[in-house]
């Protein structure tokens, strides 16, 4: 699905599996947000193929977090030699205590080491420029993707339309995901694009969302 020139998604739509939306930003280099299950990929190489594309055309591939349904199917664009990045603290967490989760999935940790952390602030990969924002709650190395340029904002399984992510696995702290949440509220955001759900467009459908999730669910979390 073609959101704008620079920003495509991938959406995951099934009633019957899980999977992750992906996100591909093409800008000035080609970045893919969320891989999914390696299972499914096919739904994203055809996503790719309708634009021409290919894994082969990837400059870097972003994890938001290490839950298997967004970082399974790195293997399948890092054989392309693609580097794959995500927070440390989040591969900390996926090489100790999430390590029950990824053996439940038969994942190798080994395939997924990345070539490079993730830091808090601006990440450049060939001329353009995305803010990185450290947003624990849903897991402790959570990241959302701000790109300043299109006001996009990725925020994994942080937030969601009209929801917010889940704080009861492990590495999960509802305390964290409000402020993470409450953080976000103040960028110029035209697109929210979340890790699973409906695209949110429009500057103040997004921010009726940050209000909305605010004062419904805030409470149980």
């Amino acid at each position: 699905m073609k959101l704008t020139d620079n920003v495509h998604a991938f959406l995951w739509q099934s009633m019957t599996s899980n999977n992750c939306n992906a996100y591909l930003i093409d800008g000035p280099s080609r970045v893919l947000i969320d891989p999914g299950h390696r299972a499914p990929f096919d739904h994203v190489e055809r996503g790719l193929e309708q634009l021409e594309l290919s894994v082969d055309d990837l400059d870097l591939v972003i994890c938001t977090h290490a839950h298997p349904d967004h970082i399974e199917a790195v293997p399948l664009v890092r054989g392309k030699q693609t580097p794959f990045t995500l927070h440390e603290a989040e591969w900390q967490w996926a090489a100790t205590i999430g390590k029950q989760m990824s053996a439940a999935y038969g994942i190798d940790l080994g395939e997924f080491q990345p070539d490079f952390y993730l830091g808090e602030g601006t990440l450049k990969v060939k001329g353009l420029e995305l803010e990185i924002i450290h947003t624990p709650g849903h897991s402790p190395g959570s990241v959302s993707i701000y790109w300043p340029a299109q006001k996009a904002l990725f925020t994994g399984d942080l937030l969601f339309k009209e929801g917010v992510g889940r704080t009861d696995l492990p590495g999960g702290d509802g305390s964290q995901l409000k402020d993470s949440i409450k953080g976000l509220s103040d960028l110029d955001v035209e697109w929210l694009l979340s890790g699973h759900g409906d695209v949110i467009s429009g500057t103040e459908n997004v921010a009726k969302n940050f209000a909305e999730v605010e004062s419904f669910y805030f409470a149980y979390i």
